[in-house]
């Protein structure tokens, strides 16, 4: 029997969906059939699809948060999935980042998704066929994170928040985490550098190439869909097989 997945009659709403990984994820779900719309502070440098929404809110504050999502449900009268993508942090030496910049990294990346999911899951529990949140994890949540402590701490947050909400929540509200490890944006560069340096990573990456956004994209439409129905409190690895050990390559 062949399966699909068609989201046609949903609507998703993707944080830090007008660039990078949640524009690919963004682009997943609609071609999927779902009604897509994404939150950023700002609108997005390269325009958006004509037929997907945008709404502007720094999700940092719990109140635009819930506004944010309210008004997501407002576009369709429904809200079947949220992907909670939107975080990141710069590095910042972990005896010198000041108290402020710690703040902001922790808000972004761990409360800023409870903000969200907490409202979402206010509508999606009054809804016939429940929802999903998909929050976007990273393998820093599980080893250390030398010059982005903070970032690394809120993703171990995330992951267990994850695991609680989805136990409180089930059965109407599933939840999810996708972790991800090195990804290919259009910011790559900063990261990754470009050339030998690129390609010197990208051969340690078991699978043999960086993920691409849409990689995450086509896991997280498969936690929004049916196919995942009684999946929740998962964590999926999208790593690419994860980083191999140092003393693999020692002579």
């Amino acid at each position: 029997m062949a399966l699909e997945i068609d989201l046609s009659g949903r609507s998703v709403l993707i944080t830090g969906g007008t660039k990078g990984v949640g524009r690919g994820i963004a682009q997943r779900f609609a071609d999927a059939g779902a009604t897509v719309i994404v939150c950023a502070r700002r609108e997005a440098e390269n325009p958006l699809p004509a037929d997907w929404h945008f709404i502007s809110a720094d999700l940092r504050d719990g109140d635009a948060a819930y506004g944010a999502v309210d008004a997501a449900w407002a576009i369709a009268g429904r809200l079947d999935c949220v992907v909670n993508n939107a975080g990141g942090s710069p590095p910042a030496d972990s005896a010198e980042a000041p108290p402020k910049f710690t703040q902001r990294i922790v808000e972004l990346n761990l409360l800023a998704p409870y903000y969200v999911a907490q409202r979402a899951y206010h509508h999606m529990s009054n809804q016939a066929g429940g929802g999903s949140i998909v929050n976007i994890g990273s393998v820093v949540a599980n080893r250390p994170s030398p010059t982005t402590a903070a970032y690394g701490a809120a993703k171990a947050g995330l992951l267990q928040l994850s695991t609680t909400l989805a136990m409180e929540w089930a059965p109407t509200v599933r939840v999810n985490t996708i972790t991800v490890g090195l990804i290919l944006t259009e910011q790559a560069a900063l990261f990754y550098g470009e050339g030998e340096e690129r390609e010197r990573i990208e051969s340690g990456i078991p699978m043999g190439r960086f993920a691409m956004p849409s990689d995450v994209g086509d896991i997280a439409v498969y936690l929004a869909s049916d196919l995942a129905g009684y999946v929740t409190a998962a964590e999926i690895a999208a790593h690419g097989g994860g980083e191999r050990p140092p003393f693999l390559g020692a002579d």
